[in-house]
């Protein structure tokens, strides 16, 4: 079993200062048993928030204690009481939003090219987004901070340290020009300077780690930028574990976390997702997030391969919402049952989506996903794949499919090593402008050569018995350019169809875009040996317009080339799989959740109702082992099946919010 805790809880305390009697109502031991009543096993206590405030009796800042706080042993007396029911107590502290060293260290922020201080997240004044930069002394003052924290607490007493707010910013202060120009950057280039501030934050965690490991050795770390991708890969090392913070409803949505966990667990660290009590974001009083939402939220976690993080924030006054509390307690009531079925498991995947950030130019700070990527999770899931997300230094030989989402840059590294994966067996699919090298050159995976991008910015593919083999053998419109090549050594397994001129000039035709002028143009899709090319972003359109017949052809073209996909249903598109191996003893866990999400508020998607479905066909690949056993967890309920060749055939008789189905 794994050592992270699966039930926990983020604990926000941002607190003003012009809130009278703080932590007044707080009483330590009702504190630790409204958290135990909820089921939560670990919860992240606050030493210092944005305010800029500490909540614990500094020896170093006595000064910054908040000043309304009527008890300063509060974080004490949280990790005491916690520790006495075997609840951990993570640390929170701010490293680079604080609303005292915007006042009173303003020679400690970052600036833009206009020598202006750099709000982070656009909120117009009062607030405390103005941005820290590493690169000044407040790093002694930040290190001397933790230091009166482990003096204060502890060493014993202390679980981690959860540390927050670590982005890059393109800072033109002296001190970053300075560091620039011993690197040879540019300091007038603002790629250089967003590449450098890259560079200066895993120096930073590097320096903080090794300050914490030799104080507090067995601390957990994690520093939080709001997501996890690729450029955390630089200093994974770092930390002890990743927490995906992706609140659907503040911002991030529901596509974030499945492509976000999808490549975090493979970094080799575990992983906690967090979401929010919430209806909206943080700090959003008062509220409570719908129980359907909040139990998919946390469901989807454990079946993706993470354990539970529920942001929470305490009032002023040290008193937990007693409704907030039984909500997350019914839900993670639910996930310690499955615990055992989820923790020490490693997910299976067939198939590696590459992903596009990998490729990114240095740039503002954003959530990362790009428009293609959510479109290959969306229809995959979709179509009950199993896959993860990858970059191009993982191991393709773990997958039996690799998939170039419309975006991914050419280099001849990638494409020569594809195209030893494909010797090997490997499938490859690759979508528009993916691998696209356009200087003439015959492609050694795609077997295409690049001519132009294509001439008419809609056009049409007409569906034949090889893709789109269920559609009407019409042509259906892709709503995005494609790019025109030339098959070489492909062969072509889907045409376009022309229409008859674009809406421009003096040429229009209706409301939008021209109709079919039933000639044929250039290639929609290519077959090279085991590699599919589809000119058009098939991913992007899929994410923009959601066109079924976009997911009709790629299911075609995914079937032709793994004709044995690892979990099969026949039930609506909604549904999400998973599949999950129990290191322990081999058995394999089927997770299946049942949530559709609505868009009734102006601002963010939910969910409010579970709508069971009934009688739910599977097939479940296991190649040459023996099935004995299928139950549904954690009750033991058993499931009839048959299995035919390397695959096992059930029924699902009903299927409400989420089913854990053990195969052993």
């Amino acid at each position: 079993m794994t050592n992270l805790r699966y039930r926990q809880v983020h604990m926000d305390f941002h607190t003003s200062e012009h809130i009278p009697h703080v932590g007044n109502r707080f009483v330590a031991e009702e504190f630790a048993n409204t958290l135990k009543q909820a089921n939560v096993d670990s919860v992240t206590c606050f030493a210092r928030c944005h305010h800029g405030w500490l909540y614990y009796p500094s020896k170093n800042r006595p000064d910054l204690i908040h000043p309304q706080l009527k008890n300063d042993r509060l974080l004490l007396e949280q990790i005491n009481a916690c520790h006495k029911q075997d609840i951990q107590v993570p640390i929170y502290t701010t490293v680079q939003w604080d609303a005292y060293v915007m006042k009173h260290h303003p020679e400690w922020l970052a600036i833009d090219e206009n020598g202006e201080y750099i709000n982070s997240q656009g909120v117009p004044e009062p607030h405390f987004y103005y941005t820290i930069c590493l690169n000044s002394d407040y790093r002694v003052y930040f290190k001397e901070h933790l230091q009166d924290i482990v003096d204060v607490v502890g060493v014993d007493n202390i679980d981690g340290f959860f540390m927050d707010i670590l982005f890059k910013v393109d800072c033109n202060c002296s001190n970053c020009f300075n560091e620039m120009k011993k690197k040879e950057l540019d300091t007038s280039s603002r790629r250089d300077r967003i590449y450098y501030s890259t560079l200066m934050l895993d120096e930073f965690k590097e320096e903080i780690t090794n300050f914490i490991q030799e104080r507090v050795p067995h601390a957990g770390i994690f520093y939080n930028s709001s997501h996890i991708g690729p450029n955390t890969k630089q200093s994974a090392a770092h930390y002890t574990h990743l927490e995906l913070e992706s609140l659907p409803s503040g911002g991030w949505g529901y596509d974030h976390f499945p492509a976000t966990i999808r490549y975090a667990r493979n970094l080799g660290k575990e992983v906690l997702g967090m979401t929010g009590k919430f209806h909206t974001y943080w700090g959003d009083f008062h509220s409570l997030k719908n129980k359907a939402a909040l139990e998919f939220e946390c469901f989807q976690m454990l079946a993706l391969g993470a354990g539970c993080s529920i942001g929470d924030q305490l009032h002023p006054d040290g008193q937990l919402s007693q409704a907030a509390y039984n909500l997350i307690g019914d839900v993670y009531g639910r996930v310690k049952e499955l615990e055992p079925y989820c923790k020490d498991t490693s997910t299976i995947s067939e198939i590696g989506v590459m992903t596009p950030e990998e490729f990114y130019v240095p740039g503002d700070h954003n959530l990362g996903i790009h428009p293609s990527l959510i479109g290959a999770v969306r229809l995959l899931q979709e179509l009950s794949y199993q896959f993860d997300i990858i970059d191009s230094g993982m191991n393709f030989m773990d997958y039996k499919m690799i998939i170039l989402p419309d975006v991914i840059e050419y280099s001849p590294e990638l494409e020569e090593k594809l195209h030893a994966y494909m010797e090997q067996g490997g499938k490859v699919i690759g979508t528009h402008h993916s691998l696209m090298e356009k200087s003439g050159k015959t492609s050694n995976v795609y077997g295409n050569k690049y001519i132009q991008e294509g001439q008419f910015d809609r056009d049409f593919i007409l569906p034949n018995d090889t893709l789109g083999k269920k559609l009407p053998k019409e042509e259906f419109v892709m709503y995005v350019k494609g790019t025109e090549v030339e098959p070489v050594q492909a062969e072509v397994l889907l045409d376009t169809v022309k229409p008859y001129f674009n809406r421009e000039g003096d040429t229009f035709c209706s409301h939008q875009h021209a109709p079919s002028s039933r000639e044929m143009g250039m290639p929609a899709a290519t077959k090279n040996g085991n590699a599919v090319y589809f000119a058009h972003p098939i991913f992007g359109t899929y994410r923009k317009n959601s066109p079924a017949w976009c997911k009709a052809v790629m299911k075609d073209a995914l079937e032709m080339l793994l004709p044995t996909p690892l979990v099969q249903h026949r039930g609506h598109a909604g549904l999400i799989t998973s599949l999950a191996e129990r290191k322990s003893c081999g058995a394999r866990v089927l997770h299946v959740l049942n949530y559709l999400t609505q868009k009734k508020s102006e601002d963010i998607y939910t969910i409010e109702d579970i709508l069971p479905v009934y009688d739910v066909p599977f097939e479940v690949f296991v190649g040459s082992k023996q099935v004995n056993k299928l139950y549904f967890a954690p009750d033991m309920h058993s499931i009839p099946f048959e299995q035919v060749g390397e695959s096992i055939r059930f029924e699902v008789s009903r299927l409400d919010g989420y089913a854990v189905i053990v195969i052993e």
